[in-house]
């Protein structure tokens, strides 16, 4: 029992050391600096990032997930999205951004990017996928946002980490917490919600406690029926929802 105790606390403190190699996995989308667009430099740091359709008056910001290229988004949201500038920065550590990603930093650099992009346009809307929808969220408590699209989305980074280990103390142990719940309960513009029928990253319930939490008259619910977290792009109602939204947008200007 003695050793199986100080294995557990072991175990336990491996994942407290460790625990953000779990959670970013910056080395799938490390690419050269060449062929970006645009260098913002914070707190000594360079980050980078790709910009599509310059010079529309209206901006729109995509923050991706965990492991995501967002500059493989390039030609389809220049297509989707042809009246706005589309900005995809690349969080310390991944593409081409210079530093190591922590929430205390994805946070602070998202807040740079939205208000570069504000200093160049009329408005900026806001995308956020999985991990990003807890930077978007963050972003969009903070800053005068229209239109949020928020997919396959959480509550907080605890509830994700309670479901795929329930064994271990995340609630004591998770640093990097991305609580987006909390921070929409007063979020004034409108709310989209794309979640997977059959996300297996992300599980139902926390997807459901932020619905919960938003502001209901302003509040869309998109469900990609038979899509998992990570195949919503295959959806052809996954980039008709996104349309839709940022089309309405443009229309009540």
């Amino acid at each position: 029992m003695a050793l199986l105790a100080m294995g557990y606390v072991a175990v336990c403190v491996l994942v407290g050391v460790r625990q953000r190699d779990l959670m970013y996995f910056p080395g799938l989308t490390r690419t050269s600096a060449t062929g970006t667009d645009l260098t913002l430099v914070v707190d000594d740091v360079r980050l980078r990032a790709w910009v599509v359709n310059p010079g529309r008056t209206h901006g729109l910001v995509y923050f991706g997930g965990n492991a995501e290229a967002v500059q493989q988004h390039r030609a389809t949201f220049s297509h989707w999205f042809p009246g706005h500038t589309v900005y995809l920065p690349a969080y310390r550590g991944y593409g081409a951004s210079e530093g190591t990603p922590s929430e205390a930093a994805l946070k602070q650099d998202a807040l740079a990017f939205f208000d570069h992009a504000a200093d160049r346009h009329q408005s900026v809307d806001i995308i956020g996928r999985s991990l990003g929808s807890g930077v978007a969220a963050h972003v969009a408590s903070r800053r005068p946002v229209e239109r949020l699209a928020l997919v396959t989305p959480f509550d907080s980074m605890v509830t994700v980490a309670r479901h795929h280990y329930p064994w271990l103390p995340v609630d004591w142990l998770i640093q990097d917490r991305f609580d987006s719940a909390r921070p929409l309960a007063r979020f004034e513009g409108e709310v989209q919600v794309v979640r997977a029928e059959h996300d297996e990253v992300v599980p139902a319930h926390s997807t459901r406690r932020l619905i919960d939490a938003l502001p209901r008259a302003s509040t869309t619910v998109v469900t990609l029926a038979g899509a998992g977290h990570n195949t919503v792009d295959a959806d052809p109602a996954y980039g008709a929802a996104l349309q839709a939204l940022m089309r309405r947008d443009a229309r009540a200007r």
